[in-house]
Parts: structure tokens; C-alpha cells; sequence
């Protein structure tokens, strides 16, 4: 095995590794402009025929994340949410 050359400069100061966007928070939260998580309702892909037309109306649109959530979702986002 081959052990390439390493730069003094680098092995005293250790680089930072980056602060990754966790994928799965990203395809299910939204931030809001005022800097809320915002979701969908449970319960609307598929077999909405067994729930009354009020419900399915009220499932409709986004919902804010409970505030015990927010600072969670942040972390998880990264202050990114598209």
C-alpha cells in the first residue's frame, strides 16, 4: 500500500465537518416564513372514502408542528427547508 505525502498544516488543525440536512425531515416539514414547521395530516394518500366529506376537508392544507417540536425540526433542517 502507497501512503501519500500529508500536509503538516493539516494534521494539527482538524477541519470541521459540515452540519448535514437530515433527508427524511425534509421531505416531510416545511419551514414558514415566520419560521414555523409546517406538515401535512395523517391519513389522506389513500382510502379516504371510509371518512366522512368533513373530515376529508379538514385534512386538507398544512398544519404547524407543535412548539415542543420546533427546535427539533430546526436542528434537523438545518435552517433549510426546500
Amino acid at each position: 500500500m502507497i501512503f501519500r505525502d500529508r500536509d503538516p498544516k493539516m494534521t494539527k488543525a482538524k477541519a470541521k465537518t459540515k452540519v448535514k440536512t437530515h433527508k427524511a425531515t425534509k421531505k416531510r416539514f416545511r419551514l414558514s416564513a415566520s419560521g414555523k414547521a409546517m406538515h401535512r395530516h395523517s391519513g389522506t394518500s389513500h382510502l379516504a372514502t371510509g371518512l366522512t366529506k368533513k373530515r376529508r376537508r379538514n385534512l386538507r392544507g398544512t398544519k404547524a408542528v407543535h412548539e415542543c417540536m420546533e427546535p427539533s425540526i430546526h436542528a434537523a433542517l438545518n435552517g433549510y427547508s426546500n
